[in-house]
């Protein structure tokens, strides 16, 4: 039954803070990423630390909305990427670190036995995990393409056109 009750109160993976410090960030998407990517951790960290506990309802819910909480915050910032890729922000750095932090992140949901309360979540999470490590990895080499070819972009927040 609680687990129950924990499916049909499910939160806003972030706190009413990290959302504001995201729009903030809004304008300037390396930074964007860099706080998607520490948010990220933060839950990716609860998972682990849930991990060997006992098992338990009260375990199980909390597994069941962490890893529901990675996967739409995975989507989020999946999303977050293909608008930067777009308008070619020079996301590189921040790309860097996202490429190798989700490695790490699928090794923890991966290590994670799937029980019946979560697995559902714990299969999704997986998936938006590898979707957005493959993601990360194909836009850095996009990206180091392009600004290879366009010297005068780099580090710039979006394409603007050139004057004729």
């Amino acid at each position: 039954m609680p687990y129950a009750i924990a499916q049909k109160d499910h939160h806003d993976p972030l706190t009413d803070a990290q959302v504001e410090k995201i729009r903030e960030a809004g304008v300037y998407p390396d930074e964007r990423i860099k706080l998607y990517t520490e948010y990220l951790n933060d839950h990716v960290n609860v998972v682990k630390s849930l991990t060997n506990r006992g098992k338990s309802d009260a375990r199980a819910a909390r597994l069941d909305n962490e890893l529901q909480d990675v996967t739409t915050l995975m989507d989020e910032l999946g999303s977050n990427l293909d608008e930067y890729s777009d308008r070619h922000a020079d996301i590189r750095l921040s790309l860097k670190a996202l490429a190798e932090e989700s490695q790490h992140w699928l090794i923890t949901l991966r290590a994670l036995a799937g029980e019946g309360p979560f697995d559902l979540s714990r299969k999704e999470a997986i998936e938006a995990g590898q979707d957005l490590t493959d993601q990360a990895q194909r836009l850095l080499r996009e990206q180091t393409d392009y600004f290879a070819l366009h010297k005068d972009e780099k580090g710039q927040e979006r394409s603007e056109p050139k004057p004729q």
